[in-house]
């Protein structure tokens, strides 16, 4: 992976965590306990997978971190629907931070087949 992608990636995963976060706390000021803790610990997983790619042992090291991120991200995504469809955050809340969400679910998608590729050749 190239140094531009690493840094994007990481910074973008790291302000997603953040946001989730401040979505953790909205939900539990209006006393929704169990699906914030689900997407707290989904949403903050993914940087934090992200973060852990950088000290990757090896390439496939860095693709099975990647994944194990991408796999959270669309945890994340799943939570983010049902918190929408469950009227517990509004259509335009929803929408920005699920974008922000599928933004990060292709970037660790693209970069995870360029570095398979890396591998197969």
């Amino acid at each position: 992976m190239a140094k531009g992608e690493e840094n994007v990636i990481a910074t973008k995963s790291k302000l997603f965590a953040l946001r989730v976060i401040n979505l953790y706390k909205y939900l539990v000021d209006k006393n929704e306990y169990v699906l914030s803790k689900q997407i707290l610990r989904s949403g903050t997983s993914v940087g934090a997978n992200c973060r852990e790619s950088r000290n990757a042992q090896s390439l496939p090291d860095f693709v099975n971190k990647l994944n194990i991120a991408l796999k959270e991200a669309d945890e994340t995504a799943y939570w983010l629907e049902l918190l929408k469809e469950g009227s517990f955050i509004d259509e335009q809340s929803y929408t920005s931070i699920y974008n922000d969400c599928d933004e990060l679910i292709k970037l660790l998608t693209s970069i995870i087949k360029t570095s398979k590729r890396r591998i197969e050749n």
